[in-house]
C-alpha cells in the first residue's frame, strides 16, 4: 500500500439535523451539502484540503441504513483531544472514555454522537 489506508469515511444518521449541530459544535466546523447519486440520499461533507495529511468523509442519512451499533470507529485529528472532548456533553453527546494515554502514539478519546455512533478524537499531546 502506497497511500494513506482510509480515502473515505461515512457517519450514517438517522437524524441529519442534529448529527450535523453536534459534528460543526465539537469540531468547530461547517459541513457542506454534497451532490448524491440518488435523492434518497443526503450527504453533508467534512472540508477535504487535497494537499494535507488525512482523508475527508461525510455525515450519510439513507432510509434502510440504520445509525450506531457500528463496529468501525473513525478518528479525528485534533490538536489535544481534550478540547473537542469538553464539547461532546454541550453538544448532545456522551464520553465514552475520556482522554487516555496510547504510549508514542500519543492520546484519544472515544465519544458517542447524537445518533449513537462512536467516534474516536486523536492528538498526539
Amino acid at each position: 500500500m502506497h497511500n494513506n489506508p482510509v480515502a473515505w469515511f461515512e457517519i450514517y444518521v438517522q437524524d441529519l439535523d442534529r448529527a450535523k449541530r453536534f459534528y460543526e459544535s465539537v469540531f468547530q466546523t461547517n459541513l457542506q451539502p454534497l451532490n448524491a447519486p440518488f435523492p434518497e440520499i443526503e450527504l453533508w461533507g467534512f472540508s477535504a484540503e487535497k494537499n494535507n495529511y488525512g482523508s475527508s468523509g461525510a455525515l450519510v442519512k439513507i432510509n434502510g441504513c440504520p445509525s450506531g451499533g457500528n463496529s468501525t470507529i473513525v478518528y479525528f485529528h485534533c490538536e489535544d483531544c481534550a478540547v473537542e472532548e469538553g464539547r461532546v456533553v454541550e453538544a448532545g453527546g456522551e464520553i465514552h472514555r475520556a482522554k487516555m494515554p496510547i504510549g508514542e502514539y500519543g492520546f484519544i478519546s472515544l465519544v458517542l454522537d447524537t445518533e449513537g455512533n462512536m467516534i474516536g478524537l486523536h492528538s498526539m499531546q
